[in-house]
């Protein structure tokens, strides 16, 4: 039987993909203008006391947003973009601030505003990332690779390090993107996006539907097993990758359309050329997870990896998180956390108390209200 937590939990962790890896630190001036969406360069960076999240907003239906307010622009030199499709695009369409340098509370309403994601998701989502990846001080994240934008690098083993970093967002077996043992693991592949094509023109009849999302995801599991000796499909990555199947699908079709199904020219432009289609309007109603246990249920999977250092031996990992055991998962990144971050004091320390209070109020709304919430840190 397939849980409340997977239908909700795999499309919350690739927005905003293994196991993890590190976060994040700075000092005190004052926090950026989340107005501002151009550009955060030159800016002063210091220590920020991270506000509450930000709540739903006031209109929730279908609206036009590649918008004149909105205009798509090209990458300039040091824009950072990486592995999550959605946020390079609302970075090009200045919904976040176009070099890819943002604070969570802007994350959440560009997701939001770009793509009608339900806030509670889309709070789980950004909060998860900023504490494996963002720096916790200075309360900025990179949506691509490590960069002096967000502030002071940490102490290890905590990092800066962005959405880039392997085994927090990103991890292996991607639709579009490569697995980090091959090099790149966040730039658009074209011979993967061919994979896509060729998915949904043999399964879709041309378009990518819920039976394409399943027997792609399922093909890229095996694609990985096949030929990556380090392959790992385990806790968050175990979700992310089921999220990112069923992404596109609830985000990159028009919400006009009543017919879940992605046509090709829409799929490049999100996948490719990080550009909104013309004309897009985003969903009609705030939207979560619905239709990941369609596509769990086509190819069940269990969460594990190749061993030895060999490919073809994949061994499943029972003390993996699965979408029946929630509260693993809840501890797996308490525990990941506490590794990154050993002995805080100061305004680390309370930062991470209250990130970790905005990370588990999405958390126990949308994934599971049975886990109790811990405070590895203290409390304030």
């Amino acid at each position: 039987m397939i849980s409340r937590p997977f239908v909700l939990l795999t499309v919350l962790l690739f927005a905003l993909s293994s196991s993890f890896a590190f976060p994040n630190y700075a000092d005190r001036i004052k926090r950026q203008d989340v107005g501002d969406t151009s550009s955060r360069s030159g800016r002063p960076i210091g220590a920020v006391n991270p506000p509450l999240p930000p709540g739903p907003p006031s209109f929730i239906g279908a609206k036009l947003v590649n918008d004149p307010a909105h205009p798509w622009m090209p990458l300039r030199e040091g824009d950072e973009r990486g592995p999550c499709p959605g946020l390079n695009t609302l970075a090009s369409h200045g919904y976040m601030s176009r070099d890819g340098v943002a604070s969570p509370s802007e994350m959440v309403v560009a997701v939001q505003e770009g793509f009608n994601m339900e806030n509670k998701l889309a709070i789980f989502v950004t909060y998860l990332n900023h504490l494996m990846n963002g720096n916790l001080v200075t309360d900025l994240l990179s949506i691509g690779g490590k960069t002096d934008k967000t502030g002071p690098v940490p102490p290890a083993p905590a990092h800066a390090g962005g959405l880039n970093v392997h085994g927090t967002f990103e991890g292996d077996a991607g639709m579009t993107r490569g697995d980090t043992f091959f090099g790149d693991n966040h730039s658009f592949n074209e011979t993967l996006f061919d994979k896509f094509v060729d998915f949904s023109n043999r399964f879709g009849d041309g378009f990518y539907n819920l039976t394409v999302a399943g027997e792609l995801r399922w093909q890229r599991l095996q694609d990985s097993i096949s030929t990556n000796p380090e392959f790992s499909f385990k806790n968050v990555r175990y979700f992310t990758a089921y999220s990112e199947s069923l992404f596109a699908l609830n985000f990159f079709v028009d919400g006009r359309k009543t017919e879940k199904k992605l046509d090709m020219d829409a799929a490049r432009s999100f996948f490719g050329d990080m550009k909104f289609p013309p004309d897009f309007f985003r969903s009609a109603i705030p939207t979560g997870g619905d239709g990941s246990d369609e596509i769990f249920r086509m190819h069940p999977f269990l969460p594990g990896g190749n061993v030895d250092g060999l490919v073809n031996n994949f061994v499943v990992d029972p003390a993996s998180a699965t979408f029946d055991t929630p509260c693993v998962l809840y501890d797996d990144i308490l525990n990941t956390v506490k590794g990154l971050y050993p002995n805080p004091t100061g305004v680390l320390r309370r930062n991470l108390i209250k990130n970790l209070g905005y990370f588990y109020s999405g958390f126990t709304d949308v994934i599971d209200n049975g886990c109790p919430e811990q405070f590895p840190y203290g409390r304030e």
